[in-house]
C-alpha cells in the first residue's frame, strides 16, 4: 500500500450551533502513527468526523498528499484512501463475519481486489477466518474489534483512522488491538488514532497531540509527552 500525508489546516466546527472543534491544526506523516489523547468530550471524535466528511467543517481545510478534500464527500474520501474504524466498532450483526468484510470493499478501487484483501485480513486475523461464516453479533468484543479493523482494511485505506479502538476491551484484546496498529504501520499504513488508553497510545505514537475542549493543547513525540508532567498528570496518573 501507498501511504500517505493527512494534513488539517485550521479547522473548526461541530453540531449545529455547538462548536466543538477550534482552530485545529496537525499533520499525520506517511507511514507513522499519530495519536489524538484528551477526556471524554475533548472533541477527537468530532475531529475524526470531520476528516472523514461526516461533518462539514466550518472552517480550515483537510488535505491527502497536499490535495485538499474539504469538499468531498465520505464516499469519495474512502476512494482516495481515507478510511475510519468508528467507536463502537459498528458491525453488522445479523450478517456472517464474511459478510461484514465484503461489505468494506464497496468502493471502487477496492472491488477488484476483495478476495486478496480477504485472505490477507484472514491471515492477519486468524480468529475471524475460523469465524467467517459466524454472525457478528456472537463474536467477542474484541473479535468484534478485529472484524472492524478488517473491514477498514477491505477498502485499501493509505490513511487508517481509529476511534476509541480499545474501548470497553478486555486487557489482552486491548494489547491485540496495539500490536495490529504497530504491525499495520510496519506495512506502510498511515495511522490516526484517537484512544483513551494514554500511556499505551504515547509508547507507540510517532507524533501526539494532547486535546482539550476542542483545542490542540500541547504536541509532540509520544516518548516527550510521555514524560510530560502535565500529561502524567492529568492522564496517566502519576506526576
Amino acid at each position: 500500500m501507498t501511504a500517505c500525508r493527512l494534513e488539517i489546516i485550521s479547522v473548526s466546527g461541530g453540531y449545529g450551533a455547538a462548536k466543538i472543534v477550534h482552530d485545529v491544526s496537525f499533520v499525520a506523516e506517511p507511514s507513522s502513527i499519530s495519536v489524538l489523547i484528551g477526556g471524554n468530550g475533548a472533541g477527537k471524535t468530532t475531529i475524526m468526523r470531520i476528516v472523514t466528511g461526516l461533518l462539514p467543517p466550518e472552517a480550515g481545510d483537510i488535505r491527502l498528499d497536499g490535495e485538499s478534500i474539504r469538499g468531498m464527500r465520505s464516499s469519495e474520501r474512502v476512494e482516495r484512501g481515507l478510511v475510519l474504524v468508528p467507536e463502537g466498532r459498528l458491525v453488522f450483526p445479523q450478517m456472517s463475519v464474511q459478510e461484514n468484510l465484503r461489505l468494506g470493499a464497496y468502493a471502487r478501487r477496492a472491488r477488484a481486489a476483495s478476495r486478496v484483501t480477504m485472505d490477507r485480513v484472514f491471515a492477519m486475523f486468524p480468529r475471524l477466518a475460523e469465524r467467517r461464516r459466524q454472525l457478528a453479533g456472537t463474536l467477542s468484543g474484541g473479535e468484534q474489534q478485529m472484524l472492524a479493523i478488517g473491514r477498514g482494511l477491505m477498502a485499501l485505506p493509505r490513511v487508517m483512522l481509529l476511534d476509541e479502538p480499545t474501548l470497553g476491551l478486555a486487557p489482552l484484546a486491548a494489547s491485540h488491538v496495539f500490536d495490529t496498529v504497530t504491525h499495520l504501520k510496519s506495512e506502510g499504513l498511515t495511522i490516526l488514532m484517537a484512544e483513551q488508553d494514554v500511556a499505551r497510545s504515547l509508547a507507540m505514537a510517532d507524533r501526539a497531540y494532547v486535546v482539550e475542549h476542542g483545542r490542540i493543547v500541547l504536541s509532540g513525540d509520544g516518548a516527550s509527552l510521555a514524560n510530560d508532567p502535565r500529561v502524567r498528570e492529568a492522564y496517566i496518573g502519576y506526576a
